[in-house]
Parts: C-alpha cells; structure tokens; sequence
C-alpha cells in the first residue's frame, strides 16, 4: 500500500471518470469531450497592499459548455493552483448534470490567504479579480455565474456584484451573474445553509433504505447516529447543526484548524461555536478530550464521518484507519481515487461530493432563477394558498361541530414562504439525484461503489445534450 504513489487532485478526478466510462456505453470522442476542460483562464494582476503593490495569481475555468450559462465557485486559499481549479471546475459539470440543474461546471481561484488580509484588501481584490472577468467575458447571468467557495462568503459576492453592475449599467438581469448573495442585496433565503442542509437530506435519504443499512450493521433513520466532523467552516457547521436538531444525531468528535475534540456523549455544535467565538479555539471546549492531532478526527470510531474541510484529506496512506461505516464527502475531493479503493474493499460506503455537496449549487439555481424572473418564491401563491387553507379547515369546523386552536390553525394553514420552497426544492432534488444513483448502482453489478454509479448518472446526461445537437451521431 506504502508503495503506491498518490496521484493529484486532477488526475484523481480524471482517474475515476475513466472507471466510470466503460459502463456508459459512450463513443470515446465524447467522453474525451466531456472530460475535457474548454476554457481556463490563467490571471495575474496588481493590487496595492498597504505602502506596497503584490501580484495576485489567480484563476477562472469553464470545464464545459454542453449547458450555459457555466457555474461554479470562488476559493480563496493559498494552495490554489491551475490544476486544483480545473479539478474542481470538473467536478462542478458532473454535479450540475447530476442533480438536474442547466449549468455547464466552472470554478474560480484567488491565490491568497483571506486571514493575511483586511477587509478593505479584500474587497480590493475581489473587485479587480471581478473586473479581469468581466474584460475577457467570464462572467455574466448567461455566461458564466460564481458563487461562494472555500475562503469567500456573501461578502464577496456582494462586492462582485456591485463591480459587475458598475461595468453593466442598466442590464436587468445584473443580479443574476452571480449567487451566494446577502438575501437583501437580491440574495435568497437559505443559501447559507445550503450545502449542509443538503448534506442531511442526502444522508437521511441513505440511511432510510434497510437492505444498504444492514450491510453496514446499522440501523434505518438518522436518530442516534455517531457522527465526526471534519471542518466547521459554513457546510460542517450547517451539516452538524442540522444533523442534530432534525435527525436526531449524535455529534461525537469535531476538528479545526486549532485542532480535534471528541466526546462520547456528543457536542453541542452551536454551544462549540459560541466557545470558540470567545476563545478563539476549540480546544479545550468543556465536556471535550482533545485528540493529538487534527487529522485524528478521521479515525474516530462513528457511524458516520463526514470531512467538510479540503480535498485529498483521506488518502491511500490513512484510508486503512477510517473507522466510519459511511464516509459523506461534504467538501470537494476529501477522498483521493486509490483511497476510494481501499475504503470499499473494507465495506465503508462512500456518499461522493458530486452528489452529497449539490446543495450549494441547487439552491444556488434557485437564486438565479429568482434573479432572472425578478420575483421573491411564494409572494404569488401564498396569500391564496393560506387562504384556502383557511377557508378548508372552517368547513372542517362546521361540519364536526369542532374548533382547533390559534396555533393549530396557524400551522394547518400557513402559506409557504421563499424559505419552505427553497427547503422543499432542496430536499426534493436531493431524494431524485440519490434513487438514480441507487438505480444504477443495484442495476449494475459490475460497479462496486456508489462514486461510480454517480459518474455514470452524470456522464448519461451530459451526452444526452451533445447527441441532441447531433455532433456524436
């Protein structure tokens, strides 16, 4: 096992495309097609910092045009580089394809450590970042839309916009170029929570099936389940909070860039971040042990691990100490490919990020089409579905000589708010995109791990557009 050499991020991505495409059926020129990335666009540009001027390295990729506009995230970070970006820009095709939302995958890169700047540099930087895109048409609400990634949030995008507004005054559908927004600034309600919330619904939809759960010596439902996570960033914090309060688990052991904690008898996710908040630190959070190292964490004892932190975390050198039955790939590549192999030979179910993590990019549609048809979810059909409701429940009323009270009524008939559609859309997507890899994971024999079957759903819809344009007869 020592001997086996890890392969990158890239070639990781690349190396489980290929074991997925004998099982498409697909002409070889497509699949290259597909696989290939169509644009990267490579950056450099100045920025005054302080009394000086640094260069700033960053990064823009469309990895495919088969649907438009392109979509995909901004990372921050000081590891980003062209190859990591194109990985990602990838992964972004394949999980658009696979939860049925219209985008082609891009993603976006800065070079930089936010930590080492201050919110004036940032935003200096994001503007000129924003301005370099918009000069070379890499960005637009039917060209090419960012999101929040690793390192930037609803701030950034914020100042995307505005940017992009300066250089396109008077489009009216400006708003649309890119998601992730402050709901006030044409934003929509539960992006935030997005991906970690669709982290759940995924998860819940799993373990709901009896047949998977006894392979793995667990029980259906998602009540009582020992969960470890690895970063409590926006997905790990949302994914464990909402684990918790609505299924019922137990979060036993949870790391940071300070370091890991566990305990047996579970921790409190928002109590963790009000600590850490004062403190600066998990560490040494009550109730706690701390473990000697943070990569510990993906060796604890659980039902479920999920990492939500950066890719190649679990790799062919720590893969044989996962001790989860299932593995959620909340963050992108967590799982190199060999790793992916030794997990499945020890029977650990691995949930991919292509599938897993689509929550963010869901909701984030959801956003754009709010955006293009200039209209909040529910303002036209909740007032009359409340009162229908209302009118129903009266009937009910009269009928059985009964009445209920204020807060059952309220309950019975309340309208659905942009927050329930967003939810409702969310979880629905989610439960589709996990029966069509299910399908085609029992369908197929030959296909040992859930990863692949996702790859095969994906590629299947990704040819579907290219074979309609009779490109690939």
């Amino acid at each position: 096992m020592a001997k086996t050499a890890e392969v990158s991020f890239l070639d990781s991505v690349s190396r489980n495309f290929d074991k997925a495409a004998p099982h498409t059926g697909l002409p070889e020129g497509l699949l290259q097609q597909i696989k290939a990335c169509n644009s990267v666009y490579q950056m450099r540009f100045p920025v005054k910092v302080g009394k000086e001027y640094e260069v700033i390295e960053a990064y823009r990729v469309q990895h495919s045009h088969h649907r438009l506009p392109t979509k995909g995230g901004i990372r921050y970070s000081q590891k980003v580089n062209q190859e990591e970006v194109m990985a990602l820009a990838s992964l972004m095709t394949y999980k658009c394809a696979l939860v049925d939302v219209p985008f082609g995958g891009a993603k976006g890169g800065v070079k930089i450590s936010p930590r080492a700047y201050t919110p004036a540099q940032l935003q200096a930087i994001t503007r000129r970042y924003t301005t370099e895109l918009i000069r070379k048409n890499f960005i637009g609400p039917g060209i090419d839309v960012p999101a929040p990634d690793y390192g930037t949030g609803s701030r950034e995008m914020a100042w995307i916009l505005d940017t992009y507004q300066t250089f396109k005054g008077g489009e009216i559908d400006a708003a649309g170029c890119v998601t992730g927004k402050p709901v006030n600034q044409n934003g929509i309600q539960g992006r935030t929570e997005a991906t970690g919330r669709g982290v759940y619904y995924a998860l819940k939809e799993i373990v709901s099936y009896k047949e998977d759960m006894d392979k793995l010596g667990l029980s259906t439902g998602m009540e009582g389940k020992t969960i470890a996570i690895q970063g409590l960033g926006n997905v790990g914090y949302y994914a464990g909070i909402i684990c918790q309060e609505e299924g019922g688990s137990k979060i036993v052991s949870v790391a940071e860039y300070e370091g890991a904690i566990y305990s047996k008898d579970g921790i409190d996710i928002k109590k963790l971040l009000k600590f850490r908040k004062k403190t600066g630190s998990i560490i040494g959070f009550p109730g706690t042990k701390d473990l000697k190292q943070r990569k510990k964490v993906l060796e604890v004892k659980c039902d479920i691990l999920i990492p939500a932190a950066l890719e190649n975390q679990i790799r062919m050198d720590n893969a044989h100490k996962v001790k989860a039955k299932i593995v959620a790939e909340a963050a992108n590549g967590p799982v190199t490919a060999g790793a992916q192999e030794v997990l499945t030979k020890k029977g650990v179910m691995v949930i991919p990020d292509m599938y897993i993590n689509a929550g963010g990019v869901t909701v984030s549609y959801f956003e754009w089409l709010k955006n293009l048809s200039h209209m909040r979810f529910g303002r036209m059909e909740k007032r009359f579905d409340q009162d229908k409701y209302s009118n129903l429940v009266s009937l009910v009323e009269r009928m059985t000589g009964h009445t209920i009270g204020i807060k059952e009524r309220n309950m019975l008939t309340k309208g659905a708010d942009e927050i329930d559609l967003v939810r409702s859309g969310l979880e629905e997507t989610m439960i589709t995109a996990y029966g069509q890899i299910r399908e085609t994971w029992k369908r197929k024999k030959k296909i040992e791990d859930m990863r692949t079957a996702a790859f095969v759903c994906a590629l299947n819809k990704i040819s579907s557009d290219y074979l309609a344009l009779g490109i690939f007869p």
